[in-house]
């Protein structure tokens, strides 16, 4: 389909982007389909989800207090709904259904966070598209425009990132790992995640102090944000320990990412001082990583990773370690 006929291009959100842009974005989007008749969600309903029509036509209606039914507004191919529900998590306010045949763009919340801060320049755009949608409603919801204007960027960063490592943090993973598993057919949740120590970190913490071990979670942080590409995400849990989620990635090519990211830590030119009047010391940072793949759910996904990195220390560490049934050791 030509820009021109895209009906993504003509929506009023994304009217002001490029076509290089548009491309990007739609990394970000999922594919709905609806039959006609077929109810996307209903009025009350608790949303984060931000929706674009392709195709078809889509109605909405609330249920008045005699029970009857008052149809509100349609949207046709290019318009969106959902505005609200990605700001603020808000229940929706009307009942919405397939009219006919009709396909959606879907854009999740944790997207959206996410679209924003992985590319600034789109982000600018559609926050401001996002708020001359929502003109309507901030005429009627002043106080909804001042929590706008203070949404900034510290505290947008505060949310989804770890200040240290400049990776998303644990809750913006388990959120997405959550995300991931809760939609589509076992084929389409197919997903991997890399979980990942930095070797013997205590001890560098005891050598050479803790701004030595800051130092090394930040540049391990940068060296592994540049390393993972779309639609991987990379995020520190805590202390240094790491971990790489890849919806849509089979074990292999996450295996392959892992002896990258092993290569990309060894690589790193860090020295450090043991103490006053020393000289500087080359630090070898290595890491250990367990490999996991599943379309069960992040449990299962995440207790895999988890047994597959004790597999990896075990053997030695600076290696990584895919999981196998026999790996049934608990943590270390």
């Amino acid at each position: 389909m030509s820009a021109a006929h895209d009906p993504l291009a003509s929506s009023r959100l994304f009217s002001a982007m490029t076509p290089l842009e548009l491309g990007a974005i739609e990394a970000f989007l999922e594919r709905r389909t609806l039959a006609p008749q077929e109810v996307l969600f209903r009025e009350g309903e608790v949303g984060s989800d931000l929706y674009i029509v392709r195709t078809g036509i889509m109605g909405s209606f609330v249920t008045q207090a005699d029970g009857s039914r008052r149809e509100l507004y349609e949207f046709l191919a290019g318009d969106q709904f959902g505005e609200m529900a990605v700001i603020e998590t808000a229940p929706r306010s009307a009942t919405t259904y397939a009219k006919g045949n009709t396909e959606l763009a879907v854009l999740a919340a944790i997207d959206f966070y996410r679209l924003v801060w992985e590319h600034p320049v789109i982000g600018v755009k559609l926050m401001t598209s996002l708020i001359g949608v929502m003109t309507q409603w901030l005429e009627e919801a002043s106080g909804f425009l001042g929590g706008m204007v203070r949404w900034g960027e510290a505290a947008r960063r505060r949310s989804i990132t770890d200040d240290l490592s400049g990776l998303f943090n644990r809750r913006f993973l388990d959120d997405a790992l959550r995300l991931r598993f809760s939609r589509g057919s076992p084929e389409t949740r197919r997903s991997s995640l890399i979980m990942i120590d930095i070797d013997r970190f205590r001890e560098i913490n005891a050598e050479f102090g803790s701004a030595a071990g800051d130092a090394v979670i930040a540049n391990i942080g940068a060296a592994f944000g540049r390393a993972v590409g779309e639609p991987g995400i990379a995020a520190r849990l805590s202390g240094d320990e790491f971990a790489v989620f890849l919806p849509g990635v089979g074990m292999h090519e996450a295996a392959l990412l892992g002896g990258s990211l092993r290569l990309v830590a060894e690589g790193l030119y860090l020295e450090f001082r043991s103490g006053e009047g020393k000289e500087p010391i080359r630090l070898a940072v290595t890491i250990s990583l367990g490999v996991a793949s599943s379309d069960n759910g992040a449990d299962e996904l995440v207790a895999n990773a988890d047994k597959a990195l004790y597999a990896a220390k075990e053997n030695g560490r600076n290696c990584v370690e895919c999981f196998t049934p026999t790996q049934d050791k608990g943590e270390p």
